[in-house]
């Protein structure tokens, strides 16, 4: 079936570097999905916000692809809730583009809350059915947000609670996720297809340890990895706090973090988990490396004897993901969709959330068990196959052809009456 999709991607591009304050597996999720349509002979336009007047209005992601950056609100980085206010001029933006080029979209696919705000005023005006997907929710993050750290505002929580109920279909990434749409927003559990994130393994694959070490100037000592935003819900200081636990009983191991925003290194909670480490006295045993390409990554993750995901809440854990599939063990919080996307004991160890003792005893068992990590890294690589990005594309179009066939079938009865 050769559809045109419009996908919706408001506040952050899928072009964007990742690790950045609003870039991280969501951006990766809409990119891989749009270049599989591509290869998949669909079409697809992904709607973002311009963040910057110098770059170009539309650009070529893959054959049949394009990125297109609309004006809404000044055309500069935005707080999230903010956006809101220029709702109105994105539906308008991505009409007008529609009009100029004589064009006529199948279906609407949404990301995060934002977007679906504008898909549905979008299904108004255009009358084809709406696909949402999350990537979070708003109570689910508030739940998990750390005292006194900022909670996600009273209009995401009411806009999501209205998409749920309006959209013709939803995508949980884990059947965790499927299960707090049913119970925080009442979502019908008949609308929601449950697809997992994908991972790219002809990017992210094993390989030789030693060599990545020395391509990274690492040294041949633990090594521990973290890769992702620098938010409160990525659970940092937890980390931090294992890793003083792990240095006081007498381990070398270090830790790498890469992510941060490149544009303000020093500021917000990056500048809060610099002091912290500083009070911690961990010295050089902890090494800011910031926002890396996804193909640098891939050396990062081969490098590594683990990688930690010490999140209070992930929707899924992409990165875990990445890092399976180039054979580096995940050593991640109990928490959300984390608990599907890792298999504990099998891929890798899950711990409780905000819990430093146990942190420090998972990172002391697994590195002083060189066959308990050659294990859980080739089970990885083994369930990271089972996630290819093909694998899920096939699936969300499955889904794309039951909507357009059904909202097609409403079209004939309707003109029949």
């Amino acid at each position: 079936m050769n559809l045109r999709v419009a996908m919706l991607s408001v506040h952050t591009c899928p072009l964007a570097a990742l690790g950045g304050k609003e870039t991280g597996g969501m951006n990766v999720y809409v990119r891989e999905l749009a270049r599989e349509l591509a290869r998949m002979r669909m079409s697809a336009d992904i709607f973002t916000r311009s963040q910057n007047p110098a770059i170009p209005r539309v650009v070529t992601l893959a054959e049949g692809v394009r990125v297109v950056h609309l004006a809404a609100g000044p055309q500069a980085p935005m707080a999230r809730e903010r956006m809101v206010d220029h709702l109105d001029a994105f539906v308008d933006g991505v009409d007008a583009f529609r009009i100029a080029g004589g064009l006529d979209y199948d279906l609407i696919h949404a990301h995060y809350w934002l977007s679906g705000a504008v898909a549905l005023a979008l299904r108004q005006r255009w009358g084809v059915p709406v696909v949402q997907m999350f990537h979070t929710l708003g109570h689910l993050k508030n739940d998990a947000t750390p005292n006194g750290a900022a909670r996600e505002p009273d209009v995401r929580i009411a806009e999501e609670a209205r998409i749920v109920a309006a959209t013709d279909r939803l995508i949980a990434a884990t059947v965790v996720e499927r299960a707090h749409l049913v119970s925080h927003y009442g979502a019908d559990p008949g609308r929601i297809a449950v697809i997992p994130c994908g991972v790219d393994t002809e990017l992210f694959m094993p390989g030789d340890q030693a060599a990545a070490r020395a391509t990274l100037g690492l040294d041949g000592g633990p090594q521990l990895l973290y890769v992702g935003r620098l938010a409160p819900i990525k659970g940092l200081e937890t980390l931090l706090d294992g890793m003083a636990r792990l240095h006081a009983a007498g381990s070398p191991a270090h830790l790498t973090i890469v992510g941060g925003d490149a544009d303000e290194p020093l500021d917000g909670h990056e500048a809060e988990l610099r002091s912290r480490l500083a009070r911690l006295a961990l010295g050089d045993a902890v090494t800011f490396v910031g926002a890396q390409p996804q193909e640098r990554l891939r050396t990062w993750y081969v490098a590594a004897d683990a990688t930690v995901l010490p999140s209070y809440y992930e929707s899924f854990g992409m990165v875990a993901l990445e890092a399976m599939a180039c054979g580096s063990p995940v050593v991640a919080s109990r928490v959300g969709g984390l608990q599907t996307t890792v298999r504990h004991g099998v891929t890798g160890l899950l711990v409780p959330d905000h819990d430093p003792v146990s942190l420090a005893e998972a990172f002391t068992r697994l590195l002083g068990d060189a066959d308990l990590r050659w294990r859980l890294g080739r089970e990885g690589v083994r369930w990271a196959t089972q996630h290819r990005w093909p694998c899920v594309a096939e699936a969300v179009c499955r889904e794309y052809a039951a909507l357009v066939e059904r909202a097609a079938s409403h079209l004939a009865s309707a003109r029949c009456r």
